[in-house]
């Protein structure tokens, strides 16, 4: 038994279903879905894209961190978002970084995107008015900077590092993070990833290279509700939308040692480079990404009780991805969640996500629905399509890809 080995000890997100996980959990088991109109930025006729998943306004007050004052400088939303998150996941783990603990803690906390909201309102002033930019403006936009930002938070000085993996950001965060603890450069690592791609040129350049929903033309209005539909024969990309997501880990040597309770385990992982497109994916890499995670876990593929999918609903990427299921897995392909359906596409955020909705329906015997489903003849995988089903899961594959050909797969264990 490895005693460095990832054990999860905390989790929170924030994401179009809701602020409060228990939240989010509820409506994602009854198959809701969090994607509604684009509010974020006005927008004229003409416009490409029309709806998003956006993450609804909260109360900070409970939260001094987050104070007006505070946050006066840091207007970007990653920052809100992603301090939340770890505020609460470090919470609800029950770990106090005291000074004694702090040079062992690590910080692989990511973006994909960063705060590219304050460079382009900053461009704007400059423009119009011939206002120079505020201070803060380069600071809200460096992406490293949410890691920095968390540090300051949570008192972490151990080892702090940025990945950065487009889609693939939050899972890549979670291996990095094992791989300092098994190096035994810390015993404690914050992970996840936040991202605010409701931008109006990133939203734009989405449709305009065909990634983001484009409704059919000339076919009738459908629900923003409706518009997220992975591996669905009808898919027409994927809808942007926003969050965050916090996943605390330990070596499990940490956490018994110090009483901190624990469920579930990062038992594998991989991590590959496509070298074929800067967007297409690469059958034989992303298969290979996952075939290797379940043999770093120990175990075959008959093991593996469910999948969380990549699925962001596009054409090329679903077909993909389930090409490479079925060579790894061949005829018993485990049923596949596809959770972008329910939250659309929150970028390098996604998979931090994602994985936690993953790790709650482990600990509840439970698989979420892909939503909006309509089987694609081309592609033979069980979605879950009927709703929310009972399952006892033991191993699960969590699957992430990103543009740069960069894919993460990681296999979380059940151990108690």
């Amino acid at each position: 038994m490895n005693s460095k080995r990832a054990v999860i000890i905390g989790y929170d997100a924030v994401s179009p279903l809701g602020v409060d996980l228990e939240t989010q959990w509820g409506r994602s088991v009854r198959g809701e879905s969090g994607i509604g109109n684009l509010t974020r930025f006005s927008f004229g006729e003409g416009f490409p894209v029309n709806i998003a998943g956006q993450v609804e306004e909260f109360d900070t007050s409970p939260y001094p961190f987050l104070s007006p004052s505070n946050l006066a400088h840091w207007t970007s939303p990653i920052f809100k978002y992603a301090m939340l998150v770890v505020h609460r996941s470090l919470r609800k783990s029950g770990l106090e970084i005291r000074p004694e603990l702090s040079p062992r803690v690590a910080v692989t906390y990511s973006s994909a995107v960063g705060g590219q909201d304050a460079v382009l309102n900053a461009d704007r002033q400059m423009i119009a008015a011939g206002k120079m930019p505020h201070p803060f403006t380069n600071p809200n936009s460096c992406i490293n900077m949410v890691g920095g930002k968390i540090s300051i938070l949570t008192n972490a000085t151990g080892p702090i590092v940025s990945t950065v993996t487009a889609c693939a950001t939050g899972v890549t965060s979670m291996i990095v993070g094992a791989m300092l603890l098994e190096l035994g450069r810390a015993d404690v690592a914050i992970c996840g990833a936040v991202d605010f791609a409701l931008v109006e040129p990133i939203v734009a350049g989405f449709a305009t290279m065909n990634g983001a929903y484009r409704p059919k033309a000339g076919a009738m209005p459908e629900s923003p509700k409706k518009a997220s539909r992975p591996f669905s024969v009808d898919r027409r990309g994927f809808v942007i939308s926003e969050g965050a997501g916090s996943i605390i880990i330990a070596t499990r040597e940490f956490a018994e040692l110090n009483g901190i309770e624990y469920n579930i385990e990062i038992a594998g992982w991989s991590m590959t480079s496509d070298a074929h497109h800067f967007v297409a994916p690469n059958l034989e890499t992303v298969a290979r990404c996952i075939s290797e995670s379940i043999e770093n876990a120990g175990i075959k593929p008959h093991d593996i009780d469910a999948i969380n999918a990549h699925a962001a609903s596009t054409r090329v990427g679903d077909k993909v991805e389930s090409e490479a299921l079925k060579s790894v897995f061949g005829n018993q392909i485990p049923p596949v969640s596809a959770n972008k359906s329910q939250i659309g596409h929150a970028m390098g955020a996604s998979s931090a996500i994602e994985s936690i909705f993953a790790l709650k329906g482990m600990l509840c015997d439970t698989l979420l629905p892909t939503i909006n489903y309509t089987p694609d003849p081309e592609i033979d995988l069980d979605c879950v399509p009927e709703g929310s089903r009972t399952l006892q899961q033991e191993f699960l594959l969590k699957n992430s890809f990103g543009f740069g050909g960069c894919n993460a797969c990681v296999v979380f264990q059940r151990t108690r």
